[in-house]
Parts: C-alpha cells; sequence; structure tokens
C-alpha cells in the first residue's frame, strides 16, 4: 500500500512525542514492502534539533510554505492508496481540504493527542489543526488514546468511524545496553515539560528526591524553565536526550517513571511511548494510574503503580533482584503486544476493515477501493 501522512514531525524528536512512534511505524510498513510519504513543515525548532534527516522506511517530503509544497503533495495523494493527517499538523486544515477533494480510496484523521483536543474544545480553545467542517468528511479517525476519548470523538467531533492505534516501541532501537562504568541512577524521568504533568511531577518524582536524599535522581527532557523549578541536591538535569540515547538512559537506571499528561490521565487508555520504551529495555517502571492501564501492563507483577510519593519511596526500597524481575516480565509484554510491527499490522488490519468506507462514496467507487487493497487493481500488490 501507498500511504501519504501529512504530519507534525518525523525528523525531529525534540520536544514532542510524534516523532518516535512514526519512525517505528514506517520501518515497520517498510518492512512489509509498504511506502510511506511524510510531509513535515521545516520549521527552525526541529531543524535545530533534527534527529532523523532521512528516516528509514519513509520518504521525507520537508516543505517551508504549504504553497511550496502543494502541487507535490497532489501528486502523490493522486498515487496514494491511504492518507492520513495527524493532530498538530500546521497545515493540517490545507491538507485535510486539498485529502478530501482528491480520489484517495482511504482517508484518514490520526488524533495523537485526543484528550488534548477534546480539553481544548471544553475550554473553548480554537485548535488549529481540526477541519473547519469537524471529523465527520473521514473515513475512519484514530486515537492515540481508547477508552472515553473514541466516544468523544464521535459525539463532538462528528467522527463517523473510530479506532485506537496506540504508541509502540521499535525493539531495533529500544532494548537493554551494557552501560560500562557510567554512573547510575536510583530513579529516573524522561518526558518534555508539561504544565499539566507538573502537579504529578511534583509529588511522584520532586516529593521523593526529597525524602530519598542519599539517592541519585536524574531528569531529562526538553523545555524544562531556567528558573522556578524545584530542583533538589540529588537530582541530575540531563538535557533533551534523542532517542538513539534513551536505551542507554533507561539502561541506567534501577527504576524510572512514567507521569502522565492530566488531560489523558482522566480519559484513561493512555499509554504514552515512553512507557513502552523503558519497559522494551527492561527497566522498571513506577507509573501513575490511569483507567486502561492494566491492559497493557500486570501492576504488581510487570508494572509498579503510584498514587502518592509513598508509592514511589516503596518502589524504590523494593528488592533490586525483584524490580529486576518487573523488568524483565515488562520487556516481554512489550515485545509481544506494544511493538511497532505490532502496531503496523493493526493498521493494515483496520485499513482492511475500513475499505470502501470513505467519503463521497458511491457502490462504484467503494467497489473500487476495496479491489486495492485486495491486490486485484492494476499494478497493485497484495498486502
Amino acid at each position: 500500500m501507498r500511504f501519504v501522512v501529512f504530519g507534525l514531525t518525523i525528523s525531529s524528536s525534540w520536544g514532542n512525542g510524534h516523532a518516535t512512534p512514526w519512525r517505528g511505524l514506517c520501518r515497520a510498513l517498510s518492512a512489509r514492502a509498504h511506502r510511506v510519504v511524510f510531509f513535515e513543515r521545516d520549521v527552525p525548532y526541529y531543524a535545530a534539533h533534527r534527529d532523523a534527516a532521512s528516516p528509514e522506511g519513509c520518504d521525507l517530503r520537508l516543505y517551508a510554505q504549504w504553497s511550496d509544497v502543494a502541487p507535490d503533495a497532489a501528486r502523490a495523494l493522486e498515487n496514494a492508496d491511504v492518507a492520513i493527517i495527524t493532530s498538530y499538523c500546521p497545515d493540517a486544515q490545507a491538507a485535510s481540504e486539498l485529502t478530501l477533494a482528491s480520489g484517495v480510496p482511504l482517508k484518514l484523521f490520526y488524533d495523537m493527542d485526543a484528550p488534548v483536543t477534546l480539553d481544548r474544545l471544553a475550554r473553548g480553545e480554537v485548535v488549529e489543526y481540526l477541519p473547519r467542517e469537524g471529523l465527520a468528511p473521514f473515513d475512519l479517525v484514530l486515537s492515540f488514546t481508547g477508552g472515553e476519548a473514541l466516544e468523544a470523538l464521535r459525539t463532538r467531533l462528528g467522527a463517523r468511524a473510530v479506532a485506537p492505534l496506540y504508541g509502540s516501541v521499535d525493539p531495533l532501537v529500544h532494548r537493554p545496553v551494557n552501560c560500562g562504568n557510567a554512573p547510575r541512577f536510583d530513579l529516573t524521568y524522561l518526558g518534555t515539560y508539561a504544565e499539566e504533568r507538573q502537579q504529578a511531577l511534583d509529588e511522584l518524582f520532586i516529593e521523593p528526591a526529597r525524602r530519598r536524599s542519599a539517592k541519585r535522581f536524574a531528569l531529562a527532557g526538553s523545555l524544562y524553565p531556567a528558573t522556578g523549578f524545584p530542583w533538589q541536591p540529588n537530582m541530575f538535569y540531563l538535557g533533551h536526550q534523542p532517542p538513539p540515547e534513551h536505551p542507554v538512559f533507561y539502561s541506567r537506571s534501577d527504576l524510572t517513571l512514567n507521569v502522565t499528561r492530566a488531560p489523558m490521565a482522566a480519559m484513561g487508555w493512555c499509554p504514552s511511548g515512553r512507557l513502552f520504551e523503558a519497559a522494551a529495555c527492561g527497566t522498571p517502571v513506577v507509573t501513575d494510574w490511569w483507567e486502561g492501564l492494566d491492559q497493557f501492563f500486570e501492576p504488581g507483577r510487570e508494572i509498579l503503580v503510584a498514587r502518592s510519593a509513598d508509592d514511589v519511596t516503596a518502589a524504590l526500597d523494593l528488592d533490586p533482584e525483584e524490580r529486576r524481575r518487573i523488568g524483565c516480565r515488562a520487556r516481554q509484554r512489550a515485545l509481544a503486544e506494544h511493538s511497532a510491527q505490532v502496531r503496523a499490522n493493526e493498521l493494515v488490519t483496520i485499513v482492511r476493515d475500513h475499505v470502501g468506507h470513505h467519503s463521497g462514496g458511491g457502490a462504484g467507487q467503494s467497489h473500487a477501493a476495496a479491489r486495492v487493497f485486495e491486490g486485484t487493481a492494476a499494478g497493485r500488490q497484495p498486502l
């Protein structure tokens, strides 16, 4: 199949959670002989932190302005089987208009930030990446988040069909590594600064650092304020960590913390990519609780749940061998159920299930689209 994606970024993992899962998906889709063209606006802050100028399995088309790339995008859509517009794509409205007017058999919107989208709408904010007419024109809406978010995408944004496509981990990138004599940390946290996470970070990371002054804590990520952040003497700030460095970061961690943005935690069914990455590295994870967590990892056996600083300090005090066993079980679960290969297979299955349910579709058009995906149309290969 030929996929065309209009997204936020795949070339830079700085300050966003979109690039890493797309890299894994593209690599996995390419391994199955599918093709992906990814359109990304070339903005200065990502250009300055570009860590994948030529992502594997992806034909990356960087552009300065939409007007510059619109003709190229139209040509790509002429040959596409599936078109996907993602949340936070800076030209989502223009890309949506172009896509919806095209003859692409299946037109998708992928909200990789659904709880944030819905929270902004509830506050009366303009969500610039949503098409003016909502999501009803799309054949299918995918969501990084399941649970309540799926129904809300239907009722509040008019999505006709919805399906979850959760985050994932690329086991070719994220795996246990030997760190040699590199210093280790008792508890780490990796994540971009977000105001919605700060209250939980204070309780589950800052407060345990205060209580366990003899232990070493490390925080990594971008956009942290230069002043006003409650740093502790036993905390080390490691700055932005590109994905190739994540395995070393996690492998140096005796325990790592996952904190979910408040709007996402409120809706549940919102596993972050960091959760899967740490698990794939065999690092035991302590995480805040949200509805549906137990469907991804088994609490107490594959993951530790913390609702307060007491829970985190209890995790720090666990027998190291027990923590190691928890990390090993989490790795097995991540590779079996949450790898990029698994998600790529799920995406292909979703496409198969929804082929024919396309915008503007008469019976003849549906039949033609079905032939494309069954591999019987001229020049196309079976899935």
